[in-house]
């Protein structure tokens, strides 16, 4: 009987090291942020539906002193996502095969909070989901909008040409 219930306590402690580690594994993640508006999510490249960034090269003049915008947008979904866990929700995939989703943090999107900073904008061509939160900060003049810029679709257009 003894041994039998040594046994017993063995198993139940394997089973619940193996449950621990397993939960573990399923939390752990492997991001990298690319620039504002795309991350790499276990592997797997996300591009944020319903937004648009600054390009990382891509400056705005604040009182005529260039501000390196694009590096500024990175940075800020950098710290909102910390050491926090990302979940997304895909909507598909993109003509370059990136996953088109909607990704939170603590059940915060990061597209509205980006957008609601000024370092995003509303990508209204494809998506009129963020017009409040790019009004919001247009009002107020936060970020870009304290700032004289291009939106990222007209720089890019700029720098094929």
């Amino acid at each position: 009987m003894f041994l039998n219930k040594k046994k017993a306590i063995f198993l139940i402690s394997v089973s619940a090291l193996i449950f621990i580690l397993t939960i573990n594994q399923v939390k752990s993640q492997t991001i990298k942020i690319v620039d504002g508006d795309t991350i790499h999510l276990n592997g797997e490249k996300i591009r944020f539906t319903g937004i648009d960034t600054p390009e990382l090269k891509q400056t705005c003049l604040n009182e005529g002193a260039k501000d390196p915008c694009g590096i500024t947008a990175k940075q800020i979904l950098i710290d909102k996502i910390s050491n926090n866990s990302v979940e997304c929700i895909s909507e598909g995939k993109d003509q370059y095969k990136r996953t088109l989703a909607e990704c939170f943090v603590n059940n915060e999107s990061l597209s509205s909070y980006l957008v609601r900073s000024g370092y995003a904008f509303a990508y209204r061509r494809y998506s009129k989901k963020f017009v409040s939160d790019e009004d919001y900060a247009r009002i107020n003049k936060i970020g870009m909008w304290s700032m004289e810029f291009d939106y990222p679709w007209d720089y890019r257009k700029s720098k094929k040409n």
